[in-house]
C-alpha cells in the first residue's frame, strides 16, 4: 500500500475509530487533574469549555467522572491549557521517587526514605553528639540496622554495644534497646523495621522482661531509640 493510499484509508475512517477511551484504572485521576488544572488557570467550566469546542455539561462530566475520557475531548482541553497530555493522564508508573519531610527532636533526626504505607519502613536517623543515652524501650516487629558513618551505641537488654561504619545489627524489638552517638560526631545509619514497627516505642515490655536500666513507655506517640 503506498504512502498516499494510507492517508486516504485514514481519512475514510469513521469517526468512532479515531475516538480512543482511555480505559486503564488511571481515567479515575484525569477529572480531578483536569478540574486543578482549569482552576490553576483561572478559567470558568463555560470559558474552557467554549474554547475547546465542547458543551460546558460534557466538559462537567468529565471532571466529575461521569463521562469517560478519550483523546477527541483531551487534545483540545489541555491545548487551551497549554498542557502536555502526559499531564492530564498520570503516567503508567508513577515517580518513584520518595519526598518527604525529616523530622528532629532531641538530637535525633529521622528521614523516611520510603512511602507511607509501605509495608517496610526504611529510615535514615542521625544522632548528634551530646544527649544522654535515652531509656531502655521496646515496641512490636523486628529492626535491621546499618551504620554509615560515626559510631553508635547499641544498648539491647544487658548488652552494652558500639558499632562501627559498615556494621549492622538485627534484633527483635520486644526486647529492650535504645540507640545513642557514641563519641564526638554524629552518627548516621539506616534503619528498617517492619509493619508491626512502624509506631515506635508504643508498647512496654512486661516488667518481668525488663532490666534495671529499662523503663517501660506507655505513651501512644512515636520516640526515637
Amino acid at each position: 500500500m503506498s504512502s498516499q493510499q494510507a492517508r486516504l484509508r485514514n481519512q475514510q475512517a469513521p469517526p468512532d475509530s479515531r475516538r480512543r477511551s482511555v480505559t486503564d484504572p488511571r481515567i479515575d485521576e484525569i477529572g480531578p487533574r483536569l478540574r486543578a488544572a482549569r482552576t490553576d488557570a483561572g478559567l470558568t467550566l463555560e470559558a474552557l469549555a467554549e474554547r475547546a469546542g465542547i458543551s460546558p455539561s460534557t466538559l462537567s462530566r468529565l471532571e466529575s467522572g461521569k463521562r469517560q475520557a478519550n483523546l477527541e475531548l483531551l487534545l483540545p482541553l489541555a491545548r487551551e491549557l497549554r498542557l502536555g497530555l502526559d499531564e492530564l493522564v498520570p503516567p503508567a508508573v508513577p515517580d518513584p521517587r520518595v519526598r518527604r519531610k525529616a523530622h528532629t527532636r532531641d538530637g535525633v533526626t529521622m528521614v523516611p526514605l520510603a512511602p507511607e504505607g509501605s509495608p517496610v519502613q526504611t529510615v535514615r536517623i542521625t544522632f548528634e553528639p551530646g544527649p544522654p543515652p535515652p531509656s531502655l524501650r521496646t515496641h512490636d516487629g523486628y529492626e535491621w540496622l546499618y551504620v554509615i558513618s560515626g559510631r553508635l551505641r547499641l544498648q539491647l537488654a544487658e548488652h552494652d554495644l558500639v558499632l562501627g561504619p559498615g556494621e549492622a545489627a538485627e534484633f527483635d524489638t520486644r526486647t529492650p534497646h535504645a540507640l545513642s552517638c557514641h563519641g564526638e560526631t554524629p552518627c548516621e545509619l539506616v534503619a528498617i523495621f517492619n509493619a508491626a514497627g512502624e509506631r515506635i516505642h508504643t508498647r512496654a515490655a512486661p516488667r518481668s522482661r525488663l532490666p534495671r536500666s529499662a523503663t517501660t513507655d506507655e505513651g501512644d506517640g512515636p520516640q526515637e531509640d
